[in-house]
Order: C-alpha cells, then sequence, then structure tokens
C-alpha cells in the first residue's frame, strides 16, 4: 500500500492542529501525499493555530465560509473536492482527517470506487465512520508519539505512553482470526493475522495498547504461542503465532 498516491483532506474545523507533524509522518507509512488540503473558515480565530503547520507541511488551505449558523459547510466542501479528485483519477487512496460521521457515506463511496481509504480521528469518532475506512487511527497515538519523542526520561522499549487497556474482546478478536488462518496444526503467519484483523476492525492498532508492533502485544497477552522460522527470501524471520491449547478439566471418577 506505500506505492499509492494519496489525497489527504483535513477537516480543519474538527481536527486538533498540535500534531499535524506526526500525522504527516504516519500518512506517509501508506503512501505518497500528492494532494494535501484543509478545509475552514481561515477568518475565525480558532484556526489560527494552523497557519505556521501548513506553511512547514505544504497543506493547502481552502476557504470556506460558513454562510448558515448551525451548519457544517466544511464536509460539504470537503466531500465535493473529493468527489472531483476520485474522478481525476490522480490518485489511489484517500485520507480523511476528521472526527465527524458525516463523512461516513464519503468514506464507503470512495471504497466502492476501489479507492484504500484511511481515516484518521479522536477517539470521540463515531464508530460508522471508522469501519467505513480500511483503516483508522487514533490521533491520542500520534499524541504519545510526539510526547514519546519530547520525553527526557527513560521509557520501557516497545511501550509509548498512556494507553487502552487490552479487553476479552480484543483479545478473542486476535485468538479467532488466528484460527481462521490457521494451518492443520493451529499455526497462521503474523503478517496475515495483522491484516485480516485491521479488515475486520479498521481502528486496531497494536499501539493503541502501549506496543509499538503487534509481535510484543500478542506475546504479552499469554493466550498465544509465537514462533520464529527462517526465511529463505530474507534474512528477516518469519513469526508465526498459534491460540494455546486449553488445558483439559480433571474429572474425579466416583
Amino acid at each position: 500500500m506505500n506505492n499509492l498516491n494519496l489525497a489527504v483532506l483535513i477537516d480543519g474545523d474538527n481536527i486538533p492542529s498540535a500534531y499535524v507533524t506526526e500525522m504527516m509522518e504516519e500518512i506517509a507509512k501508506y503512501g505518497n501525499p500528492t494532494i494535501k488540503r484543509i478545509y475552514g473558515d481561515w477568518t475565525k480565530p480558532h484556526l489560527t493555530k494552523w497557519k505556521k503547520l501548513l506553511l512547514e507541511n505544504a497543506i493547502t488551505p481552502i476557504q470556506q465560509y460558513g454562510y448558515t449558523t448551525g451548519k457544517n459547510a466544511t464536509d460539504s466542501a470537503m466531500i465535493i473536492d473529493a468527489m472531483d479528485i476520485l474522478y481525476s483519477g490522480k490518485v489511489s487512496g484517500f485520507c480523511l482527517v476528521s472526527s465527524d460521521s458525516d463523512f461516513t457515506r464519503l468514506a464507503t463511496r470512495l471504497r466502492e470506487a476501489g479507492m484504500q481509504v484511511i481515516g484518521i480521528g479522536e477517539k470521540k469518532t463515531p464508530n460508522p465512520f471508522i469501519v467505513a475506512c480500511d483503516r483508522f487511527i487514533y490521533i491520542e497515538i500520534l499524541k504519545n508519539l510526539a510526547e514519546k519523542k519530547n520525553d527526557t526520561e527513560d521509557i520501557e522499549p516497545g511501550k509509548t505512553n498512556a494507553v487502552d487497556k487490552i479487553t476479552k474482546k480484543e483479545i478473542n478478536l486476535i485468538s479467532t482470526t488466528i484460527s481462521d488462518l490457521s494451518d492443520e496444526d493451529g499455526w497462521a503467519f503474523l503478517g496475515d493475522v495483522g491484516s485480516l484483523l485491521q479488515k475486520k476492525q479498521p481502528n486496531f492498532d497494536s499501539r493503541n495498547y502501549g506496543f509499538e508492533k503487534l509481535t510484543p502485544l500478542i506475546k504479552s497477552i499469554g493466550n498465544f504461542d509465537v514462533e520464529q522460522r527462517e526465511n529463505s527470501k530474507s534474512r528477516h524471520k518469519l513469526i508465526f503465532v498459534k491460540n494455546k491449547e486449553k488445558p483439559r478439566r480433571k474429572y474425579n471418577k466416583r
């Protein structure tokens, strides 16, 4: 996916400006952001924090006046531009940066047209928008990364700062995904597991739980066996995972 030309469309009214640098670094992992636009009413004082950051990150501001009180004109402008870009054929994917559920239908429509859609927003983002994307990344993760860069104290390797606690729901999701992909001996290639997890739950990200990679997250849970195997095509080893067998209950004979 990292060779994709991406259109990055940012809802300036709905996204904090503090971590735009980390956001652009994150987007670069998935493709080449050839179009970068941010939408908002730049006459309003609450958007002044963006102005310096736009120059530093080569993001084009799009002026959109709020013609009617209580109506978000930014949404309409973003949606119209997204469809124009779609029909131009210049990109293979979109990154929609917003926490607003109004973009749910847009994300769905772009995916119907064969586009890869990455969403970025805060944890308050409604679930319909999250699941309409191929991948959804929380801004809180980017905040953790920014704080880690600036932190002078030692941080435990592999971990970020404040994180969510993994629950039984996520553990069951990992377990069933391994079962879906496992061979006759119960082993599944971790790369395939990660891809299927993303398809099942677009906002699944090991960084949500304090781990930069999926492997240490799975190891930390304790419900799974992890095995490294030699790779004939590369010096990097292949990682396979397996659900641990549950101990059989012993019954007392009467």
